[in-house]
């Protein structure tokens, strides 16, 4: 009677009006492919970079929706992972490190995946997941039936691997592995009486970024473009000091005494970037093999098909190369959805989309009910091509310092509108930062403490304010870990 009703409501999501019954209608099936590192404007349909190759990113975005605003709610891996199988904020799951060897409490905020298998569905995953490090069958996440991982990063070259408990070292590149494993998931071990959530998350194309050796020539004699709206002009001037530090190549808790720095010349880091360009040829492969897969099994047009990454990356814009911080680059991310039942084609999504929002987003279209813990929001209406005009008009983005990464930068918290951001990085002797993306969408001049920007900044701020206790906001980075490791009682 449960699974009755379950697909009995997802019937009703996709707009039926007549009586269906429990064989004529199916819940939909799930596959989230998960790219490490991928810039939001890395995408052949972007035009960003005109050699790109990404013919089947570019079929999601032709044959379903494109995102143009969204973002991840802490730029590095695990956190941002933990917030998609969650739905929940950094300071909410706890894992807000990549080294910290610690989850969430999977009993206290259940992944998605779990709720589904309730539902009635088969899950699996594949690929990174870069949480606890653990061994043998305790590496296996709750949420899924089936488990093909790896501690940490991973390699890309002959892998460490995770077979449902069993470890071994794999042969071959690990985006291959991955989605051969993938395959073959879906052409012989699931129950094909139930519906799948699966999750190919891959290693690609974090660093050091590994093309496989059939792309190690491609876009040869290519040049790489220099960042759009005149960041690659970038000194740092009225920027906080913090970062002309960082700019500088040093830790930014130490001191340099100049104003501005010199542009650095173009391109920075080129070979990275277009190794990186290279890298993301496979993953386009993998999305195309899965795809026809899925069209060979019948369940192509009952698969709703995510594509996404975990954070974004700076691709020489003021003359960084990573993620962490609150501009743009790092923090926006691709997002796209193909679901032909429900989604038209070439649907673009304006508004501000989080990936706390993801699991909402799936669970409605199961017709599983949302959990209270979950901070996101469900966007089934969004892809629907329906205004909802109580969505979100502004969003809070966290970063705590990376006990990995120092350099990167202090903590810092953010708000952002359609038209303004405000970054605060709790310093005393530094400077925050405002940018009107309206007008200077490369965030090159900063406006905090201008006279005419006064009411701006205070509205900001208020809204700042007013999102910290929507989101139960806490600044201290250590706290969760004190909740599940408490310290030991002195003697």
């Amino acid at each position: 009677m449960k699974n009755l009703i379950i697909i009995l409501s997802a019937a009703l999501l996709l707009g039926s009006c007549t009586s269906m019954t429990e064989k004529e209608v199916k819940q939909p099936n799930f596959l989230f492919i998960l790219v490490d590192d991928q810039p939001y404007d890395a995408l052949g349909v972007n035009g960003r970079y005109p050699f790109l190759q990404t013919p089947n990113m570019d079929r999601l975005a032709k044959e379903g929706a494109l995102f143009e605003n969204y973002f991840c709610t802490q730029s590095i891996c695990s956190p941002s992972r933990a917030s998609f199988l969650t739905g929940t904020y950094a300071h909410i799951h706890g894992v807000n490190q990549n080294n910290k060897h610690v989850d969430p409490d999977w009993n206290q905020f259940r992944p998605y995946t779990q709720l589904l298998q309730e539902a009635g569905y088969q899950t699996a995953h594949m690929g990174k997941i870069h949480m606890a490090h653990k061994k043998g069958p305790e590496h296996i996440r709750p949420g899924f039936d089936y488990w093909f991982s790896f501690n940490g990063q991973g390699d890309y070259f002959d892998p460490k691997v995770n077979d449902n408990g069993r470890e071994y070292q794999e042969k071959g590149y690990m985006t291959d592995i991955l989605t051969d494993k993938a395959i073959a998931w879906l052409k012989e071990k699931r129950d094909k009486d139930k519906p799948f959530s699966l999750n190919l998350w891959h290693k690609a194309v974090h660093e050091d970024h590994s093309p496989a050796p059939r792309h190690d020539s491609l876009y040869d004699g290519e040049a790489l473009p220099e960042p759009p709206h005149g960041m690659l002009n970038e000194t740092f001037a009225g920027k906080p000091e913090w970062q002309r530090i960082k700019a500088a190549d040093a830790k930014w808790k130490e001191y340099v005494p100049v104003d501005s720095l010199p542009i650095k010349e173009w391109p920075v880091k080129g070979d990275k970037f277009m190794r990186l360009l290279k890298t993301l040829k496979a993953v386009d492969e993998s999305l195309g093999e899965v795809m026809a897969t899925l069209e060979e099994l019948g369940e192509l047009e009952n698969t709703v098909i995510i594509y996404s990454s975990d954070n974004g990356y700076f691709m020489g814009e003021h003359g960084y190369w990573d993620k962490r911080i609150a501009y743009e680059a790092s923090m926006r991310i691709p997002m796209l959805i193909r679901y032909p039942k429900l989604i038209q084609a070439e649907t673009q999504i304006e508004e501000i989309c989080l990936n706390v929002d993801m699991a909402p987003t799936i669970l409605e279209l199961a017709g599983v009910q949302q959990p209270d813990y979950m901070q996101g929001e469900s966007m089934v209406n969004l892809l629907k091509h329906q205004k909802d005009a109580e969505w979100r008009k502004s969003m809070l983005f966290q970063y705590y310092v990376d006990d990995e990464y120092p350099y990167a930068g202090p903590d810092m918290l953010a708000v952002r509108t359609d038209k303004y951001k405000l970054v605060d990085c709790f310093l005393d002797h530094d400077i925050d930062e405002l940018y009107d993306l309206e007008n200077d969408p490369g965030e090159m001049i900063n406006l905090i403490g201008l006279k005419e920007y006064a009411e701006v900044e205070a509205q900001l701020r208020q809204e700042i304010e007013q999102l910290k206790v929507h989101y139960n906001y806490n600044h201290d980075r250590d706290w969760w870990l004190r909740q599940v490791k408490p310290a030991k009682k002195s003697k």
